[in-house]
C-alpha cells in the first residue's frame, strides 16, 4: 500500500523541481545527467523523471536537450560558428546525437537551419526572433495539472 503525498509534500516537490529546472536553464551547456539532477534534488532518479515529467510535460533530458536546441538555434542565426562549433558551445558531445535532436525538434537540419534562418529572422530584434523560432516540444508540452488533495 502506498501513501498518497500531502499536500506539503506536494509543494516540497514542486519546489525541488523548479530549482532542477532552473539548473538545467543555467547549466546546459555542461554535463548534466538525471542521476546527478536527482542526488541534488533528494529525490530519486525514477522519481524526479516522472515528476519532472508531469510537471512541465517532458522528461528532464528533453527538457535539457530542448534548452541546448534553442540556444544552438539562436548561435545558428548569428552565422558566426560552424554547426560543429555550436553543437560543442551548447553541451553535446556527439555530432550526430546533435543533428538527430535538433532535426526532430526544429524540422531541418543544423546546416540548412543556418542557412535559412539568416534570411528568415532578418531585422527582427533576438528577442522576437527567439519566440518565433522556438522549438516545436515546447509548444505541444501539455499544461501542468496540479492536484493538492
Amino acid at each position: 500500500m502506498t501513501s498518497r503525498p500531502t499536500a506539503a509534500q506536494h509543494l516540497r516537490d514542486l519546489a525541488r523541481l523548479r530549482r532542477v529546472r532552473d539548473r538545467i536553464d543555467r547549466e546546459y551547456a555542461q554535463p548534466l545527467d538525471v542521476e546527478a539532477l536527482a542526488r541534488d534534488a533528494h529525490m530519486s532518479a525514477g522519481h524526479l523523471s516522472r515528476q519532472f515529467r508531469l510537471a512541465y510535460g517532458e522528461s528532464p533530458y528533453a527538457y535539457l536537450m530542448t534548452r541546448r536546441i534553442e540556444r544552438a538555434m539562436a548561435l545558428l542565426r548569428c552565422g558566426d560558428f560552424s554547426v560543429t562549433e555550436v553543437c560543442f558551445a551548447v553541451g553535446c558531445s556527439s555530432l550526430g546525437t546533435f543533428s538527430t535532436r535538433f532535426t526532430e525538434l526544429v524540422g531541418v537540419s543544423p546546416s540548412v537551419y543556418r542557412r535559412e534562418a539568416a534570411l528568415a529572422t532578418e531585422g527582427m530584434p533576438s528577442c522576437v526572433a527567439k519566440q518565433v523560432t522556438r522549438p516545436i516540444r515546447n509548444r505541444e508540452a501539455p499544461a501542468p495539472e496540479l492536484d493538492l488533495a
